[in-house]
Parts: C-alpha cells; structure tokens; sequence
C-alpha cells in the first residue's frame, strides 16, 4: 500500500493539497457552515487543526478550485464567485502590552491591504477606522462582499493572563478591533473566528451578537480533530498492524458532543517516532498557569474524577474571574463524557480525555503539590509494585516516604499541611497518574469513603483522617469509620484479586502519614 507523505508541520491548505499528503476531507464542514449561516466562532483545545481549516476557507471563498478536486465540496460550490478574504491571524510571536498589541494589528491590516491591492488609507488612522476603511474599500473594489477569518484570535490574552491588569489591557485591545465586524456588517460575506478559549460576549464581543457558537454543535463535532475512520481509512497505510485498543486509550476520546476525536498532532507523531508512546500533545504546552490556580483555589483533586457543570461554566470565562474548570476544558485537559438536559437546562459530565493527559497532568500536579519532580518515577515505580501485588506493608511505607521527601518550603506561606483535602490530593494525583480506576467519596447507603481505587484487579477502600498532633490516637479513627459504615460492603460479591480496607491518619504538625492500619476481606465464593 503506497503512503502519501505525512502533514507534519503543514497548516496551509495549498501545501497539504499540492503536496500529496495525506489529507482528511474537512469541507463538508465547510459547505455545510456557508449554507447554514454567516458568522460563526469555533473554540478548540492547540493543534487540532483550527489554523488548517481557517486557510481552508479562504482558499475556498478565493475560488481556487483545483485544490478542491475530489473533494465533497466540489460539485456543490460556484466556481464562479469569488470573494476577498481578509485574514487576521495572531499566532506569530508574544505581545507584552497594548502599544505592541495595536502596533501588530497595524502590520495585519496593513499586510491584508497590500495582498488585496489597496493603497495605503491615508485618512482612517485609528484601529476600527483603519479596518472598517478595509472592508468598506475591498467590497468596492471588488464588487464582492468581503470574507473576514481571524484565527488564535484569543493568543494575545492567553499569552499574559498570568498578569491581570495586562491581559485585561490587550483584551479591551482586541475589543477595539472586533467590535467594527458588527458595525461593518452589510459588506460581510462570511466571518469565522477560532481560537483556544471563548470569552463571554460581554468582555470581548460586546455586540456581536450573530456570531454562532458551534463550539459545541453537534454537527460540527468532528470538524477538528481525526476519527477512528479516518485513521482506518486516510492514515490505513501508516497504521498497518497497530494496536487500535492501545491507540485509542492513549490518544483518543476528546468530546465535543459528537463522535471523539483524536489530536492530529498525537496521530502524526505517534505514527513519524515509529510507533512509540509518548507525550506528543500534551508537552507542546505549559499548564503552569492552571497548576496555579489550582493550587492558589486548594482545589480537592480527587474530584476531577466526577466534575458535573452547567453550560455557564463551558461557556466562557472572564479575566478577573476565571474558573480553572473552564480553562481546563477550553485548553483541551478535560473533555465531555456526558450531556444532560433537566427541565431546560443543559449539563455536562467532564472527564479526562485519555491516558496521555491523564498521566501527564497529573505528573505535573505531582510537582506542584508536592515538589518532588526528580523523584516522582521512583514513587510512582514503588505505588505500582504494592498495588499489583495487594503489598500493604510495602504500600504504607511508600506512602511515608513520599511525604517525608515533600520539601519544607511547599508549605512556606499557605496552609495546604492544615487541609485534610491536600494529603488526599496528592495521593490522587500519585494514582491517577498511574491511570488507575478512582472513585473519589465512593457512596455506599451508610455514607461515603474517601478514596477507593481500583488496580490491576485489586480493591483499595482508604478513609484518610487529619489530626492536628503528631501523636497517633489509640485506635485508628479512619479504619474505625470504614469499619463501621461498611464501605467495603458493595465490593464482596464483585471479582476482584483481593478487597482491602486502609485506614490512613496524617498529621498537620508532622505533615506526614502517622498511623496506617488495614485489613483484608475475605470476597464471597459467588464473586469467582
């Protein structure tokens, strides 16, 4: 089976047609997007594939019909139109101010008047004059409504939201420039913005009011991103032999209300490094920002497992008050596992997308919460050994250690030692990061425990108590609880290598585990 070349690196249509890469056919989205509307924004995690579909569009309103050949959209499109597109694109480089913000769309619009043959505009000086000025001048020129793409429109902001007042001066900047596709709206054609992260409409879109959202259409679900047919069928020829289940459960499960997706970027590297499992996606960006909040908000890890939200908090985020969920969402680290409309209001049930983001997030709240990066694979290495073989003794004494090597300063002005939440979100991290099976307050009909994890077909039931002296009491209070309510009860008639029950007690003045105790169940004949 012959290969067509990878598209590695390839963001302009053109390039990926002419070129003979392998290529999967986007324009039906496309033909679909024009019939149905006229301005529409698009919010997708980095490198999935936004940048290419927006270069799509243009070489598609500029008529370049011998790239389309073969494609859906062909026989369905009028040759004969064509319509000048005005790109902006914000990708390139970082802006620190708003002098520097206005300056790079002074050069973009100058660049857009240039590739359009226009002169100079000697009379509109400020920004909303120098781009209404455009639009207004190349529909005359042309004869043709004018098409407007803005791709990474959010970059300026995201590049500085770690200062404030910054971030809020480059947003009111991009404000500025946007609010003119509104007031410019009989000259439009077509508007498509893309981007990371969605803004709430006051903060940034202030009257642009018919922009259509398809961030979440079902329609357009699979508009960014690889499909599983897509990878039997395009990129059949470069997976040949691969293991498909090992394959989705690294790369897969991105889920914007439709069918899942992989991350091109993932799917060309996995497939140039010969096969290897790596990171690829994930280290091309720096959560550090996220980590943080996370940090600053003493967010209870082990509820990542079973977050629930309404559209509100997927829908937007404002600068001054950013909701670390929405900007794990927005940034692709979480992903929608469920939807559920009650009485008119729609929810979603969000989970981490695959095992890639699953361990590598959760190697990095490793580091923050605990500081311990350069040993973190030894931990993790020992958690593993004891957890595959039911070694209890050998599971507490990783757990001491693990705290004993946190560093001192972790604690330097916060109170994170004085949350019983932190110890139990360390140790989430430690074990998500091994991708076991989590389930955080794990609900029985006499309450819930804190932790149980399920691994390599053993049962753990851990209760985890804070006590405020480094003096262990008498009798183990965390096993007590688990003893008395029954945690364990719903896992005796399940199969399972062996079910324990782990009581753990932490201490804020030794900052470390103080007492452990534990017992194993004996599992009902009817579980074999």
């Amino acid at each position: 089976m012959t290969k067509a070349p990878l598209p590695l690196s390839i963001q302009t249509f053109s390039e990926m047609r002419t070129g003979g890469y392998c290529y999967v056919d986007k324009t039906a989205a496309a033909h679909a997007l024009v019939q149905k509307g006229k301005a529409y924004f698009l919010s997708r995690p980095r490198r999935f594939g936004k940048s290419l579909f927006v270069d799509t569009l243009k070489e598609l309103f500029e008529g370049n019909e011998a790239l389309f050949r073969g494609l859906h959209i062909h026989p369905h499109w009028d040759w004969s139109q064509r319509h000048p597109v005005i790109v902006l694109d914000f990708a390139a480089g970082v802006v620190q101010n708003r002098a520097e913000l206005d300056q790079r769309i002074l050069d973009v619009l100058r660049t857009n008047r240039q590739r359009l043959g226009l002169d100079d505009d000697a009379v509109a000086r400020d920004i909303p004059g120098l781009f209404g000025a455009l639009i207004r001048q190349i529909h005359a020129h042309s004869g043709q409504r004018v098409v407007v793409l803005i791709d990474e429109y959010d970059k300026p902001i995201l590049d500085n939201i770690e200062h404030i007042e910054r971030a809020v001066e480059i947003r009111e900047g991009l404000k500025n420039l946007y609010s003119v596709l509104k007031a410019e709206d009989a000259h439009l054609r077509f508007v498509f913005m893309t981007g990371v992260s969605k803004f709430s409409k006051v903060s940034l879109f202030s009257g642009l009011n018919q922009l259509n959202d398809i961030t979440l259409d079902v329609q357009f679900a699979t508009l960014c991103g690889y499909t599983q047919q897509d990878l039997e069928t395009t990129f059949a020829a470069h997976l040949t032999g691969v293991d498909w289940d090992a394959l989705r459960h690294w790369y897969n499960g991105y889920g914007f209300l439709g069918e899942p997706v992989y991350n091109p970027y993932d799917i060309l590297l996995f497939i140039e490094k010969g096969y290897q499992y790596r990171n690829y996606w994930f280290e091309t960006g720096s959560p550090s920002f996220l980590i943080k909040l996370f940090q600053q908000r003493r967010y209870f890890l082990p509820n990542m497992e079973q977050i629930e939200v309404g559209e509100e908090i997927l829908d937007s985020f404002d600068i001054e008050r950013i909701n670390p969920v929405t900007l794990l969402f927005q940034s692709g680290y979480l992903t929608i596992a469920a939807s559920n409309d009650c009485w008119g209001e729609l929810s979603f049930k969000l989970r981490v997308p695959n095992y890639e983001v699953r361990t590598a997030l959760n190697n990095q709240f490793i580091n923050a919460y605990a500081g311990i990066s350069n040993t973190r694979l030894s931990y993790k290495r020992a958690l593993i050994e004891s957890l595959t073989q039911g070694d209890l003794p050998g599971l507490i004494a990783t757990i001491q250690r693990l705290f004993a090597s946190i560093p001192w300063r972790n604690f330097t002005h916060n109170a994170l030692p004085e949350a019983e939440g932190y110890y139990a979100s360390v140790l989430y991290a430690f074990f998500a990061s091994l991708d076991a099976e989590i389930i955080p307050e794990d609900i029985c009909n006499h309450g819930q425990v804190d932790l149980t994890i399920k691994f390599a077909g053993f049962v753990y039931v851990m209760e985890i108590k804070l006590i405020h002296t480094d003096q262990p009491p008498a009798d183990n209070p965390a096993l007590a609880q688990i003893q008395a309510r029954d945690y364990s009860a719903k896992y005796r008639h399940t199969p399972n290598q062996g079910l324990f029950e782990v009581g753990l007690v932490f201490s804020s003045t030794a900052r470390n585990l103080i007492q452990a105790d534990w017992r194993r169940l004996v599992v009902s004949s009817t579980s074999a």
